[in-house]
């Protein structure tokens, strides 16, 4: 059992269970901020370019009584299909994935490394016999031609 524990805690002392909690952390409170950017500033807006339209407003009324509105049907009990506050997770969903896109993509444009300029030969070829020989040789290991002047 002690190894057990003992696993246990070198497993929560890793970077990443760290990283991990620590980003689930933080999108809870990003979720909060996108949740309000949604319900708050994009589907009145929405809700305007079409006719006034308000989203969280809009249901499938299933039971035979009729309510003036969603949060009425609610408190009376009665079944319903809330299509418009989908509409406003499904617009909440698309905004998100789409900033942790662009923030993923910056950072993965970050990191990439830099690109290296080709690294010099370290070999050349005779232009006698057009076998491999250092660079720096001025003479053939293989036809003992003279490379002084042939650079």
């Amino acid at each position: 059992m002690g190894n057990f524990w003992k696993e246990f805690r070198e497993f929560l002392s890793r970077g990443n269970v760290i990283d991990l909690a620590v980003g689930i952390i933080i999108g809870g409170a990003f979720n909060q901020i996108v949740k309000s950017l949604v319900d708050d500033i994009l589907m009145p807006s929405l809700g305007i370019l079409f006719s006034e339209l308000d989203f969280s407003n809009l249901y499938i009324n299933l039971s035979n009584k009729k309510y003036p509105s969603l949060s009425a049907a609610q408190q009376a009990g009665a079944p319903t299909i809330n299509y418009g506050l989908f509409i406003s997770n499904v617009l909440n969903f698309l905004i998100v994935g789409f900033v942790i896109f662009l923030l993923v993509r910056t950072i993965n444009r970050l990191h990439r490394p830099k690109e290296k300029a080709p690294a010099e030969p370290i070999t050349k070829t005779c232009p006698y016999c057009l076998s491999e020989i250092p660079r720096a040789a001025t003479k053939c290991a293989h036809c003992t031609a003279d490379l002084s002047d042939a650079g």
